[in-house]
């Protein structure tokens, strides 16, 4: 990441928007912007592969849920943060299981991007089909969205929820609305 030249381009914007970069309040202002970009769109430089590919053997072939997964990431339409829950349940095939943080952690690595929720949902299981080969998975996540809050229609508390299904959670209604049973 070019953190010189995010340090520009926020001193352009204050330009733009009228204010004055050198004015108290101000001064480090750019510095603390590419600094925490950095943070928030380091996602990519981290791999998801070396997070899931170090699997456990384990006789347990029944579901896993981890939910309640709490994140935060930036809409790529507005650059605008949104924000929510993320709920996973894979079921282990061949004996493999990942540790529950593992998954909690690859939540944060797909965070850590500019998004649309629908991908970054997508992501997440495509990434645990992946790397886990389970019989199936299911990612669901609420989230609400600053660009809806702060601008435009202006709905404050509005939820978006979307999910994905892989697998058995896909081909077998039962497992899917037993997952969406747990997880309510």
């Amino acid at each position: 990441m070019d953190r010189e030249r995010i340090k520009k381009a926020v001193i352009e914007i204050l330009l733009a928007i009228g204010e004055d970069p050198k004015r108290s309040g101000l001064e480090e202002t750019p510095d603390r912007v590419a600094r925490m970009y950095e943070d928030i769109f380091g996602g990519d430089r981290q791999d998801v592969a070396e997070v899931l590919g170090r699997a456990h053997e384990l006789e347990h072939d029944e579901m896993v849920i981890v939910k309640d997964i709490h994140f935060h990431t930036m809409c790529e339409h507005h650059m605008l943060p949104f924000f929510g829950v993320c709920h996973i349940a894979y079921i282990p095939d061949n004996k493999r299981i990942v540790g529950i943080s593992k998954l909690a952690r690859i939540v944060d690595i797909f965070s850590k991007r500019l998004q649309v929720q629908e991908h970054f949902t997508t992501e997440i299981a495509d990434a645990i089909m992946k790397h886990v080969r389970p019989k199936g998975v299911a990612v669901v996540v609420k989230a609400r969205h600053m660009c809806m809050e702060m601008r435009g229609v202006r709905k404050p508390g509005a939820s978006t929820i979307t999910s994905v299904v892989r697998g058995i959670f896909r081909s077998d209604i039962r497992t899917r609305e037993e997952f969406l049973r747990l997880i309510d």
